[in-house]
């Protein structure tokens, strides 16, 4: 376990170096002038911008760039905003509103998943799976920001249910409406995979030997159907992570959430190449590193999985 656990930590390496590198050459290779752009129609001298760019080294070449941006990693220090800031500190200002979206999503997602995913399983073929089905492969077809703007107007505006737009008031409530549209948007594919691995689950030879034995359907269903079918939902939701910081940028920016998504969309309309590569990077290690405690939970939930060599 501690060898494949010291393989997979040594894996980001190769990961946050490609990443870092494409996302960073992707910035710099876009098309404008950055500095020029913060003034807008009003141009100062050229020799004001060629001080801005000489501080941000914009003007040395691209690798030159990139390498002073690794350096600072290695020293704490992701560099500045064009406004001043430390781009950590802005990280840590937005991180943790972020984050509790996330998890207000996944854990809504989960449940979903799990409710309704395993109702369908064993309701198969009545009326109520197939409109789970129909709901389900709505959500997915529906692309997120207009879940959000249909959420936005009819539990915002029209019922008062909850608040419109986020804003300041970022706390676990104030996070509900956005982290439902999240949750909806990704929890059918997971509902699917579990209602599949359910059904699979359901016909196994052991599955039969276990009523065989007297054992009832409330120990037998929770106990052995869905810890065994919880495995492909799992490994779902980790690969949904990735959907759920992508979707949360464009979500928070319709319900002003003042999150990494809202400041990573700020920053690129900027052309602020460290703040972009150093949220895009915080992602990529968080992936890794959630698809790494993905794979330890595999031995939780079937301990016929062991990591050897």
């Amino acid at each position: 376990m501690a060898i494949y656990i010291l393989r997979r930590i040594l894996q980001v390496i190769p990961v946050f170096l490609g990443a870092t590198l494409l996302i960073y050459y992707m910035v710099f290779a876009m098309p404008g002038d950055p500095i020029a752009a913060l003034f807008g129609d009003k141009q100062p001298p050229q020799a004001v911008i060629d001080r801005l760019r000489e501080q941000y080294m914009l003007d040395q070449p691209f690798f030159v760039q990139y390498l002073n941006y690794l350096a600072g990693i290695f020293r704490f220090d992701l560099g500045t905003t064009f406004s001043g800031q430390e781009v950590t500190a802005v990280l840590a200002r937005t991180f943790p509103v972020t984050l509790r979206l996330a998890i207000l999503a996944i854990a809504m997602a989960f449940i979903l998943a799990i409710v309704i995913g395993a109702s369908s399983a064993l309701l198969k073929g009545t009326f109520f799976d197939h409109a789970m089905l129909v709901v389900a492969l709505l959500f997915i077809a529906v692309p997120i920001f207009v879940l959000s703007f249909l959420a936005q107007y009819f539990f915002g505006v029209q019922l008062g249910w909850f608040s419109p737009t986020v804003g300041s008031n970022n706390g676990w409530g104030g996070l509900m409406l956005p982290a439902m549209v999240l949750a909806v948007s990704i929890y059918a594919t997971s509902m699917r995979l579990t209602r599949a691995s359910t059904i699979e689950t359901l016909g196994q030879d052991w599955v039969r030997t276990a009523y065989s034995k007297g054992l009832s359907r409330g120990r037998v269903i929770p106990v052995h159907v869905l810890r065994n079918s919880l495995i492909p939902m799992v490994t779902d939701t980790a690969t949904q992570f990735g959907v759920l910081m992508v979707g949360a940028t464009v979500t928070e920016g319709i319900f002003n959430v003042p999150g990494v998504g809202n400041a990573l969309y700020q920053a690129i309309l900027k052309h602020e190449v460290p703040t972009i590569v150093s949220f895009v990077t915080v992602f990529v290690v968080l992936y890794v590193l959630i698809n790494l405690l993905i794979d330890l939970l595999y031995g939780l939930l079937d301990p016929r999985i062991r990591y050897v060599r």
